[in-house]
C-alpha cells in the first residue's frame, strides 16, 4: 500500500487518493434525490487517522463494507464538496477494503469537513445555473 494520503493533506481538488483510515462513526442511511432524478441511499461515516478526520459518503451498498472501529483502505478515492464541505468518496473506479493494518491514534481535533470551501467557479454556467450556449 504505497502512496497513502494523510487526511490532513486532502483538499477539495484531490482525486485518485489512497487513504488508510479508521471508522470513528457510521451514521444511518439517508435517501436523497440526485440531480438525475434517481433516488439513492447515502450513509455518512466519520473516518480518521493520526492527522485528522473527514466525513465519508458511502453510496448504496458501500455502507455494508465498513463498520465502526475498523480500519479501512480506500483505493482511488476522491474529494467532493457538499454545500462547501469536503467529503471523501469512492467512485466506480475505486474500492473500499478492510485493512490488516490497524490505526490506533485518531486526531479528532482537525476535522477536514468542518471548514467551508469556496466552490470553484464554473465558467460554463451563467448566474442562473443554465448553460449559456455561447450567447452573451
Amino acid at each position: 500500500m504505497e502512496g497513502i494520503t494523510k487526511i490532513k493533506d486532502l483538499n477539495p481538488n484531490a482525486k485518485r487518493v489512497n487513504v488508510l483510515a479508521k471508522v470513528v462513526h457510521k451514521g444511518e442511511p439517508k435517501e436523497i434525490n440526485t440531480r438525475y432524478g434517481e433516488t439513492k441511499h447515502v450513509t455518512e461515516a466519520i473516518v480518521g487517522d493520526d492527522t485528522g478526520i473527514i466525513t465519508m459518503s458511502l453510496w448504496e451498498d458501500q455502507a455494508d463494507l465498513v463498520e465502526e472501529g475498523e480500519t479501512i483502505y480506500v483505493d482511488n478515492g476522491y474529494i467532493s464538496l457538499v454545500r462547501g464541505h469536503m467529503r471523501l468518496n469512492v467512485g466506480k473506479y475505486g474500492s473500499i477494503k478492510k485493512s490488516e493494518e490497524e490505526i490506533e491514534e485518531i486526531n479528532e481535533d482537525l476535522d477536514m469537513s468542518a471548514e467551508e470551501h469556496e466552490r470553484p467557479y464554473n465558467r460554463r454556467r451563467n448566474s442562473f445555473g443554465r448553460r449559456s450556449f455561447g450567447r452573451r
